[in-house]
């Protein structure tokens, strides 16, 4: 690290001259210009006393400059499965900082959001793990099927449990505030559909036509028309979407997830294959993911390990990414795959 351009901004930050900092320390101002200079570095021996004058830890008189600790750390949530604790204490550390220097960096407040949810994730992950061992050594157990569930993000039937209150009231604040907001709209439309709340979401769904102008418009009302038990109607605005918006890939991806939870999986491979290879690149592989996924369920092992290996093809080529967990992820995919066909033999 470059430890001379560290001392610069904390001398500049604590509004000190370079010889008030050298008398200090003991040693001339032109030792301290040198420093910050580059030219050379402090000995170790000042390092204690460089710490204590700053009123920082020695860690952080080699930290980062900013903007590389930011890249840093968003590099990280891509790339790292889990976060060692020592590494997400100094994470949190620094944004703590950032945001109490800048309390309007919005940067600052999203990395602090993902770092959180990162963990939470890994979290949920090995919860997860331990809850399914407690269900193999005692399937009657509850605490373990509760535990499953919601490292899983699982519907356990409770309603009190199930239903997505808080996240429709705060979106329902949100735009009032933003009215026409894109992603407020978005937000509260997928919860309400999602609570079967259909007469709450419509005029949302009508605000949306507007507000985008894309395909999300049809795209809904097909799902309150299911909700409402018309299949056929609801049919009717998916492909409508499709047939208004034929450019957007999007719009085949949103008719395949339909597609795929009413078992149409046919139709659903066909629509996700399309909304992948007609994408420009570096393109988004949601829909390779899914098709892993319906390959895996309709019990073809070897589609379903082509669709993760074109997944990995992908980041490596599209998005020059050969190392870290978006690789890794679909490698312990393609190991797990390999062992289910080997067992349904």
């Amino acid at each position: 690290m470059d430890i001379g351009k560290n001392i610069k901004k904390l001398r500049m930050e604590k509004n000190v001259k370079q010889e008030e900092l050298a008398e200090y320390l003991g040693v001339s101002f032109q030792a301290v210009s040198k420093w910050e200079t580059g030219s050379s570095v402090p000995d170790i021996a000042l390092l204690p006393n460089l710490a204590v004058f700053f009123g920082v830890t020695i860690d952080e008189l080699f930290r980062m400059p900013e903007e590389a600790e930011f890249e840093r750390m968003e590099n990280m949530f891509w790339h790292e499965r889990r976060i060692p604790a020592e590494i997400f204490d100094h994470c949190a550390r620094f944004l703590e900082r950032v945001i109490r220097n800048e309390p309007k960096n919005v940067r600052a407040y999203n990395c602090m959001a993902e770092l959180y949810n990162h963990r939470a994730k890994s979290d949920h992950e090995l919860a997860g793990e331990y809850a399914k061992k407690a269900l193999e050594l005692d399937p009657e157990e509850k605490r373990g099927w509760v535990a499953y569930l919601e490292a899983n993000n699982g519907v356990c039937g409770d309603e009190w449990y199930d239903n997505h209150f808080e996240v429709i009231e705060y979106f329902r604040e949100f735009l009032v505030k933003n009215p026409g907001n894109y992603r407020g709209l978005y937000a509260i439309i997928e919860n309400m559909i999602a609570d079967k709340r259909f007469d709450d979401a419509i005029p949302y769904i009508e605000q949306i036509r507007t507000a985008a102008k894309t395909h999300q418009y049809e795209t809904y009302m097909g799902d309150v028309m299911l909700g409402r038990g018309n299949l056929e109607k609801a049919l009717e605005y998916w492909n409508a979407a499709v047939e208004r918006f034929p450019e957007r890939w999007q719009a085949y991806c949103d008719r395949a997830d339909r597609l795929k939870k009413l078992g149409r999986y046919a139709e659903a491979l066909a629509d996700y294959e399309k909304c992948f290879t007609m994408q420009e690149p570096p393109r988004i592989s949601d829909g390779l993911y899914s098709m892993a996924q319906v390959h895996e369920f309709l019990g073809d092992y070897d589609a379903a390990m082509e669709d993760r290996k074109r997944i990995i093809k992908c980041l490596k080529e599209e998005y020059h990414t050969f190392s870290g967990e978006g690789i890794d992820e679909q490698k312990r995919e393609i190991e797990r795959l390999k062992r289910r066909k080997a067992e349904d033999k």
